[in-house]
């Protein structure tokens, strides 16, 4: 596999064994490295999740077969396998465990899996094994929350000690939701069905109560992810356009988009230092060459490749998840102009074989596609 690295400027203090990242015009190096794909490498791949060792999960799609999802650790691409043929598999997110989520093709119908020391297990639907279910976000404690055909809808779900629970919808049962994100103390995040013609809300789940969290003055908003103080980020639309959003203390606040006010921006992924990452684009269908990897950090977005070095051949296009390390992966164009998964990494954090050893001495411990994330149906 051939991994290509280029660098990044940023200046990087480490406080409390935690690598708090502070963007700035001039400073040290930072690495993208190009995770490759579990096929050619004119093969595309997406990168999803990555918890605190720096190990990433994701999904490679090799040419003539279905897409499958990978691990990607210690410098190597693995293939999780499927639960049945066809071998059809996701994997949005992975905890400090090791464990990840996902779907997967069982042969009849698509479920969530945990995959867990080497073994994908299969969490069911709560229609039955005839029906589809997705798991999207997994705790350090291994619940999983993902979204499941039900016997009136398609609902968010809990697993949590072996038991899938349905956390409903606003308004109606009959209202279709979706949950995106978990943190530490179990509290959920989601879309979900307002009861209205095309209107879907953010909503935070937190002791057995789903609540709405509104929009930036548009008709719809999502949430795509939480950290462990409850800050939830996502995206709404705002009467003129969609936009990142971060709802801190009861408020949901514009984060605004690349360039104009006008363009689209999303938000998927926040760490536990408040940090962002996300998309931007002059394009509300986010497609065509303007689409932008940002970090918004300290009240500022900030387009991830203004500070590629010139030269290098990346164009990081979509940011998905930020550990607590400030490692950041998502997908862009590498050198050759294939769309790979990318892994952008501080030079303040040590390399992924030592990561397990460095994160057990204080470090502390994002869906997601970059398009909108598909409904179970």
């Amino acid at each position: 596999m051939c991994i290509r690295r280029c660098l990044v400027r940023l200046v990087g203090v480490v406080l409390g064994g935690v690598v708090w990242v502070e963007w700035v015009q001039a400073g040290v190096t930072y690495s993208v490295t190009d995770l490759g794909t579990l096929g050619s490498l004119s093969d595309s791949s997406y990168a999803n999740g990555i918890n605190n060792s720096g190990q990433v999960v994701g999904v490679s799609s090799p040419t003539g077969s279905p897409p499958h999802a990978f691990l990607y650790s210690n410098g190597t691409m693995s293939d999780l396998g499927a639960l049945g043929a066809p071998t059809y598999t996701i994997a949005y997110a992975i905890n400090n465990a090791g464990q990840v989520v996902g779907f997967s093709s069982t042969g009849t119908a698509y479920h969530a899996f945990l995959y867990s020391n080497g073994t994908m297990s299969d969490l069911g639907s709560l229609a039955g094994p005839a029906y589809n279910s997705r798991a999207n976000a997994i705790n350090n404690s291994g619940q999983v929350a993902g979204e499941t055909i039900t016997a009136t809808s398609a609902h968010a779900f809990l697993y949590s000690n072996g038991t899938m629970s349905d956390l409903g919808a606003l308004v109606s049962p009959s209202n279709r939701s979706g949950a995106y994100a978990i943190n530490d103390s179990g509290q959920v995040v989601g879309m979900s069905e307002t009861g209205l013609p095309y209107h879907e809300h953010a909503f935070l789940y937190s002791n057995g109560t789903m609540s709405d969290l509104g929009t930036l003055g548009g008709f719809e908003s999502w949430a795509q992810g939480i950290n462990n103080s409850g800050q939830v980020v996502g995206y709404s639309t705002n009467g003129t356009a969609g936009h990142a959003f971060l709802y801190d203390q009861g408020k949901m606040s514009d984060l605004g988009a690349l360039g104009s006010p006008s363009n689209w921006s999303y938000a998927l992924g926040i760490n536990n230092l408040g940090q962002v990452v996300g998309g931007s684009s002059d394009s509300k269908d986010f497609q065509g060459p303007n689409v932008r990897a940002y970090l918004y950090s300290n009240g500022t977005m900030t387009d991830l490749n203004d500070f590629v070095q010139p030269g290098c051949g990346w164009t990081l296009r979509g940011a998905f998840a930020i550990n607590d390390n400030g490692q950041i992966v998502g997908v862009g164009y590498n050198p050759s102009g294939y769309e790979h998964a990318f892994l952008l990494t501080p030079p303040t954090v040590p390399e992924p074989s030592t990561l397990l050893i460095w994160s057990g001495l204080g470090a502390m411990g994002l869906i997601a596609t970059w398009r909108r994330r598909k409904r179970a149906s």
